[in-house]
């Protein structure tokens, strides 16, 4: 059952991160992993970092993709979250047409390297459009000018965020699922369950009216933003200015993939992906430009792997 970290300041990892594996489990995961390894140096060259499944590249991700894209590699899943085009320290702003133009492209480049039943999922917030509008979700610009189906928009909603005067203060972003296949997908509901129930023993003819594991979470999810400052700063917060929280994109590749898959990031940043992907047991493979965020992600996947080791059961 999927534990829920609900209202509260985010931990370093979620407790599902911290979970029971068998031998055998850890024993077929590494086996693969050194296998998808071996297939990477051999068609994109010697990653940045690897290490028991947490692969990462310094790297243009256009470079990593077009190397993917000439071979028979194929991912399962791919959860990203990239540049907004606000004028973050690591982003330079593009016109409005040309930001929407090299979003088709590198989104075209996932598309070709996915499986038939993969997922891609597309963590989005907002932009200004000159003349148009203030804050203009970057969902409404892309969702329809990709070739993945888009299943359905998800709400991130969370407590804080930015003040605001003179309009309703933002506290939410998006996520859009996307699948390749309508008809031939990964959908885990039962790994995802909220088992936060009103009424979980109500009845209807003779039977349970809820799963036993918990209802469906919705489609919009209430979980806490990764804060920074002085005693309010989440225990997961790292000096990456656009950090979302594990929790979220742990629910993600439950839902989306199962356990083996290879999860990609193309804009990987403090590691998030990554670390949510290693925690259910995935391989990752991650691409970041900026070698400053890869140091950062890979001393925080290792605080991680401190964290886990002592509270990792075998059995």
């Amino acid at each position: 059952m999927t534990l829920l970290l609900k209202n509260v300041k985010t931990q370093l990892a979620p407790y599902s991160l911290l979970s029971n594996i068998s031998h055998t489990d850890n024993e077929v995961y590494l086996d693969k992993y050194t296998e998808i390894l071996n297939y990477l140096r051999e068609y994109i060259g010697e990653p940045y970092y690897a290490h028991n499944g947490f692969i990462l590249y310094n790297s243009d991700n256009a470079e990593i993709m077009n190397k993917l894209e000439s071979s028979e590699f194929k991912i399962d899943l791919t959860v990203t979250s990239p540049p907004y085009n606000i004028g973050k320290e690591y982003e330079n702003n593009m016109p409005i047409e040309k930001y929407v133009s090299w979003c088709q492209k590198w989104i075209k480049s996932i598309y070709n390297i996915t499986k038939e039943n993969g997922s891609f999922w597309l963590n989005v917030g907002y932009l200004n459009v000159k003349n148009k509008g203030k804050a203009i979700p970057i969902a409404y610009l892309l969702w329809d000018k990709i070739d993945f189906f888009l299943m359905q928009e998800i709400v991130w909603k969370y407590g804080a965020g930015v003040t605001a005067k003179k309009f309703f203060a933002p506290r939410n972003e998006k996520f859009l699922f996307y699948i390749k296949n309508e008809n031939d997908y990964i959908f885990n509901l039962d790994s995802v369950r909220d088992p936060d129930v009103k009424y979980p023993n109500q009845m209807k003819n003779g039977k349970l009216r809820c799963n036993p594991l918990g209802k469906n979470p919705t489609d919009v999810w209430d979980f806490p933003k990764v804060t920074s400052g002085k005693n309010r700063s989440s225990k997961e917060r790292t000096s990456h200015p656009a950090q979302y929280p594990l929790s979220v994109i742990d629910r993600i590749i439950k839902v989306s993939s199962n356990k083996f898959d290879i999860i990609f990031d193309p804009f990987s940043g403090s590691g998030t992906t990554g670390i949510a992907a290693n925690g259910n047991y995935r391989i990752y493979i991650g691409s970041e430009i900026s070698k400053d965020y890869c140091d950062l992600s890979i001393e925080r996947y290792e605080e991680y792997l401190k964290e886990r080791s002592s509270k990792l059961v075998y059995h």
